[in-house]
């Protein structure tokens, strides 16, 4: 089984990231009580002038490895099949 990452790309004050942060860290829980680990990072676009060129009208962005999986809003039940797929890829 492999341990996918999921990287929430967003920045400070913004309510959206703070929702996804809850989404990603319920569905991260979630799966850790199932016995599925997760590695999770978060990233600034204030931090990192590349991403902030990338993704800034897109935060709150999740990839699941390097893959776009969502921006805006995060949906949790899509969230969850798609990091369990993850694990079997």
């Amino acid at each position: 089984m492999l341990t996918p990452s999921l990287t929430l790309i967003g920045k400070p004050d913004c309510h959206l990231c703070e929702e996804a942060r809850a989404v990603v860290a319920q569905v991260v829980g979630g799966l850790a009580a199932d016995g599925v680990a997760v590695e999770v990072a978060e990233r600034s676009i204030l931090d990192e002038p590349d991403l902030d060129a990338r993704w800034h009208d897109d935060i709150p962005v999740v990839l699941i490895g390097t893959a776009l999986h969502d921006r805006w809003r995060i949906d949790p039940e899509r969230l969850r099949a798609d990091l369990l797929a993850a694990t079997d890829a």
